[in-house]
């Protein structure tokens, strides 16, 4: 993983990306969506995770994220990784699923050359942090997590999209509590 986008500063607000390997769009099922969500709401109850804003795209998490204990947002990161890793694998088992095989193949040959990981990877390494440590930087990636879903043309409009943060900052009902961003950012 590359120097340049880890946390320096555990204090700021962090834009930080979850890619699931080769691409798998595993999250085009609730059941998997479902397990983000509730890890996400653990992490933010159990474990001081304060959430900004998120969206939770077919293959991939996009989230503004930062601590209320600050020098633990690297470990929350890693913990969550680790935990939905484990519950992916065994949703996947669990779950009615026709993608069984072939996805386990390929969660499979990516943990075959990383000694950390005995049986599958679900999850890139790392997870590009990038400091939004002033208000351009932060109302520009609010703005991309927000738009991701219109930009990928599955909704017309931001805060139609269930798994992400945009319908809260429209002042609507959203699936995980935020904390708002005082930016002036309006949908």
């Amino acid at each position: 993983m590359s120097h340049q986008y880890r946390v320096r500063d555990p204090e700021e607000i962090y834009f930080v990306t979850f890619t699931i390997v080769d691409w798998v769009d595993i999250f085009t099922r609730p059941a998997y969506k479902q397990l983000i969500v509730e890890s996400l709401i653990y992490c933010q109850q159990q474990k001081g995770l304060e959430i900004y804003a998120y969206c939770l795209m077919s293959n991939h998490l996009h989230m503004l994220v930062s601590s209320k204990h600050p020098a633990v947002l690297p470990d929350i990161i890693r913990d969550l990784k680790k935990h939905t890793n484990k519950q992916i694998i065994k949703l996947i088992n669990d779950e009615p699923e026709s993608r069984r095989d072939w996805m386990l193949y390929r969660f499979q040959y990516n943990a075959r050359y990383n000694t950390r990981i005995q049986d599958y990877k679900v999850w890139q390494d790392g997870y590009h942090g990038i400091a939004c440590d002033n208000i351009y930087i932060l109302t520009q990636k609010l703005d991309y997590i927000n738009y991701n879903p219109v930009r990928a043309g599955i909704v017309a409009e931001p805060e139609h999209y269930l798994y992400s943060s945009a319908a809260a900052y429209a002042g609507q009902n959203g699936i995980i509590e935020l904390v708002f961003i005082d930016s002036g950012f309006a949908l």
